[in-house]
């Protein structure tokens, strides 16, 4: 297993005596004073803004902090805070598991854009019509947490799923897409990248995953995404990379192995080539 020097916070380790943590933000930054750090979560972490500034960088993307922005990431991702000055709004944590018995679909939470683990889809600028009832949300949402019960639980998750469906309207088409089937195509590929980025790098094993060609795989790619199918592997291959450098103590041969490359050399040249650095120097270059 790769031992990693930056934290990994888990939600029972938040004082939680349930799967899901709901509260104001400027007392929950209070209480875990090293976000400053770079950390990943076990668990769905989301944040509205209501008062702040400074930076937020999500897998080495970096956006400012603004009043009304919601922040989504999911477990896995790597990020980090820097305010400046006081900031306000509120904060909801949930386990993977918090809707598995709730929903029959347990992927269900995977179906909104914000909760896909891209970056640039996790951000959301929540216009001034919707501000009130965001916040109207998390106000009915927090005096349920301490005394925690089925029913309440209950009352969280159905809360918690206005509150993703309000957000999800937002990217929302005004009318039905052509393209509904390819985007239903393209999230199963990316499901099946980040399940088997480390053994599996080329697009016609995902091609075959998925019971269509290549050709067809990668022509989806390209038409929603602007790049190719093998692009999208490698973009993978290179975050997780990244991922695993922000640890020193993890030798450059260790991250090759932990990503099934033959050797440090090979992996040193994969990543140069499509990051126009080398591993080393991009270690340098984290704070």
């Amino acid at each position: 297993m790769t031992r990693q020097v930056y934290p990994v916070y888990d939600i029972a380790g938040l004082d939680s005596r349930s799967d899901i943590v709901v509260g104001s933000f400027a007392p929950y930054i209070g209480q875990h004073r090293k976000l400053h750090v770079p950390h990943r979560h076990s668990f769905y972490h989301m944040v509205y803004f209501t008062k702040g500034a400074g930076h937020h960088t999500i897998d080495f993307d970096r956006f400012e902090v603004r009043p009304f922005q919601l922040y989504a990431m999911v477990p896995g991702q790597v990020h980090r805070w820097a305010f400046e000055g006081e900031v306000e709004g509120y904060v909801l944590n949930f386990s993977p598991s918090f809707f598995h018995q709730f929903l029959l679909r347990p992927d269900y939470i995977e179906e909104f854009t914000f909760f896909q683990g891209q970056a640039q889809q996790s951000v959301l600028a929540v216009p001034e019509q919707m501000r009130t009832r965001i916040t109207d949300i998390f106000e009915e949402m927090i005096p349920l947490v301490p005394s925690i019960s089925m029913l309440h639980l209950d009352k969280l998750r159905v809360l918690a799923l206005r509150l993703f469906l309000d957000l999800a309207s937002l990217d929302e088409p005004a009318k039905p897409s052509p393209l509904s089937n390819s985007i239903v195509l393209l999230r199963n590929f990316r499901k099946l990248v980040e399940k088997h980025y480390s053994e599996l790098r080329l697009p016609k094993d995902y091609a075959a995953l998925l019971y269509i060609t290549p050709n067809y795989l990668n022509a989806v790619c390209s038409e929603l995404l602007g790049q190719s199918a093998g692009e999208v592997i490698r973009n993978r291959v290179i975050l997780e990379a990244k991922r695993l450098l922000v640890n020193p103590r993890l030798a450059i041969a260790a991250v090759a192995d932990e990503l099934n490359f033959k050797d440090n050399s090979n992996f040193t040249k994969f990543f140069k080539k499509y990051t126009g650095t080398t591993p080393e120097a991009f270690r340098r270059t984290i704070d």
